[in-house]
């Protein structure tokens, strides 16, 4: 694998991002909505907490990083530069690897821009700083899922609006199976399975402020399989992947 390759495709895409008024959108969008939820509640408890902020962040994710992924494969695909990229000596886990660390890149600077909050919470109150630092951990790495899932949606298409639901519909899957409103109509024998697949109860688990190895292995697990799954789609290759490749593209 050579890394000079993924940091080409990386910086490639991440200047895509800010050459475009996407990144702008996103970021504006993201700050916008996320601040106005916070302060809204913040104003009404009067508490100098940020576990609100964090606890929407899955549902502002869950629509906004399925739209910074939904081109990123799609549209070569529809362009016609995928064959070429493919066909150069960068390899398909080069080529993977390096259009997710610009994406994860690019959700590390919305969220650090977030950072406003804590600098705010830290003036007017004692906040809980262990909370605050696994709600961002916790953050990039449910970011970090989400994006490598739409990542891998939108190699299976090469419709950008396509790519856009069908990641929502698997993120969200993904997310709620684990949560309790799901788990009370699970049968038991099911229930440790669904809660231990669940993103939202590692997310909430981080959130709580006690770093658990176990949350980080599943995530960085999580990122791995979904990335291994976008190499498989793009080799046209079998299993899970595939399957869900000619499912699509039946669309």
């Amino acid at each position: 694998m050579n890394f000079k390759h993924i940091n080409t495709i990386m910086n490639k895409e991440l200047r895509g991002y800010f050459n475009s008024p996407l990144a702008y959108i996103f970021i504006t969008v993201f700050l916008v909505f996320s601040s106005w939820f916070y302060f809204r509640g913040f104003f009404l408890n009067n508490i100098a907490t940020l576990r609100p902020f964090f606890t929407m962040l899955p549902w502002i994710f869950l629509f906004l990083i399925p739209a910074i992924t939904m081109r990123l494969w799609a549209e070569e695909q529809k362009m016609g530069t995928i064959e070429a990229l493919l066909t150069s000596p960068i390899s398909e886990w080069e080529a993977v690897l390096g259009k997710f660390l610009a994406s994860f890149s690019f959700l590390i600077i919305s969220l650090f821009l977030s950072g406003i909050l804590p600098v705010i919470l830290f003036f007017v109150g004692r906040p809980d700083w262990g909370m605050i630092l696994g709600g961002y951990l916790g953050s990039v790495l449910l970011g970090g899922a989400y994006l490598a899932i739409g990542l891998w949606i939108s190699s299976l298409t090469n419709n950008q609006i396509v790519a856009f639901i069908f990641s929502v519909i698997t993120v969200f899957t993904l997310f709620i199976i684990g949560q309790p409103i799901v788990l009370q109509t699970t049968p038991v024998f099911l229930t440790s399975f669904f809660k231990y697949i669940g993103m939202g109860a590692h997310f909430n688990s981080i959130l709580r402020g006690v770093i658990d190895s176990r949350d980080i292995l599943y995530y960085v697990s999580l990122i791995g399989l979904f990335l291994y799954f976008n190499v498989t789609s793009l080799k046209a290759g079998n299993g899970i992947a595939s399957c869900y490749y000619e499912f699509i593209k039946t669309i």
